[in-house]
């Protein structure tokens, strides 16, 4: 049975080792959290950095920056979007997005590194990105060496306390080093962020819309406790109606998901009411949306993410 107290002893020797100025990438998700968390207990000189990348979720850059400055880490926000968006400009292949949000990932990291002089960046992949990496499912954005990519090249040494567990212990981790848990029992959220949420190009304008969804959809369904809940704007677009004429408009899919290491999930069975309620806002709210849809498919043979 997996112990986190002893686990995170464990992890507290190996990150004594570190002897340097070390930056840690966190994106307020539970894996990089954690990591920060962690390596601030014993690492001496860290710093934590959290990308703006331009495809978080509403607020999430002031959230994320406050919560951890509550907890004494010393974070630094990066705006990036610019790079973000110019990266994935003219991409609609789901690969080739993943790869190319990898690449700017690390190009930015690389450049915080050579700014604070640091040799060192901790990350917080774990056993489930490495796994679906080498196995071709999809290209995790924080997974290098193990598919034999050298992290010289981005001008680091990359430090991955996590990388030989899964989420539910993760979590356990994080609730045994004392953080709250709405840092420890987030949903889970992606490296690429909304980029994953986008099938087509994904451009400022249409990573709004899908944002907007997201947080119409995370106020509706998180209560159900799930495992994962999101909205993902589709590439084509739906005929509809409004004041008697026709219109073409943009279409929502909702997931919402049971699992427990996010190797195999299955479709949150949510009540209809709470679905028209869900539906009634997203058209309300966003009205380049003509309809919405709920997704049932399990974990495998579709992916949580849609790309």
């Amino acid at each position: 049975m997996f112990d986190p107290d002893k686990y995170i002893e464990k992890k507290k020797d190996e990150l004594r080792e570190i002897k340097g100025r070390t930056v840690v990438a966190a994106s307020g998700g539970v894996d990089s959290t954690v990591c920060a968390f962690l390596a601030h207990t014993v690492v001496d000189d860290l710093k934590t950095v959290f990308i703006d990348d331009g495809l978080m979720r509403e607020g999430e850059p002031e959230q994320v920056s406050s919560l951890f400055k509550e907890r004494g880490l010393d974070i630094t926000v990066v705006n990036a979007q610019n790079e973000f968006f110019d990266s994935l400009k003219g991409i609609t292949d789901p690969e080739e997005k993943r790869k190319a949000f990898r690449n700017t990932f690390y190009t930015v990291l690389g450049r915080i590194l050579k700014d604070f002089k640091a040799k060192y960046m901790i990350q917080g992949t774990i056993a489930a990105d490495i796994k679906e990496t080498k196995g071709g499912i999809k290209t995790q954005h924080n997974v290098l060496e193990q598919i034999g990519i050298d992290p010289a090249t981005y001008g680091m040494t990359i430090v991955e306390p996590l990388k030989d567990i899964y989420k539910h212990e993760v979590r356990a981790v994080g609730r045994a080093l004392g953080l709250p848990e709405q840092l420890w029992d987030r949903i889970p959220f992606p490296g690429p962020g909304l980029a994953c949420r986008v099938v087509g190009e994904v451009t400022p304008e249409r990573t709004e819309v899908v944002r907007k969804a997201t947080k119409i959809v995370e106020e509706e369904l998180l209560e159900l406790k799930p495992f994962q809940v999101l909205a993902v704007l589709l590439n084509d677009k739906a005929t509809g109606m409004k004041n008697g004429n026709r219109i073409f408009g943009n279409i929502i899919a909702v997931r919402c998901v049971e699992s427990k290491d996010a190797l195999t999930a299955s479709p949150t069975n949510v009540p209809w009411k709470k679905l028209e309620k869900l539906r009634d806002r997203i058209l309300d709210e966003i009205p380049s949306v003509i309809k919405v849809v709920y997704d049932i498919t399990p974990k495998p043979p579709s992916t949580i993410e849609y790309i």
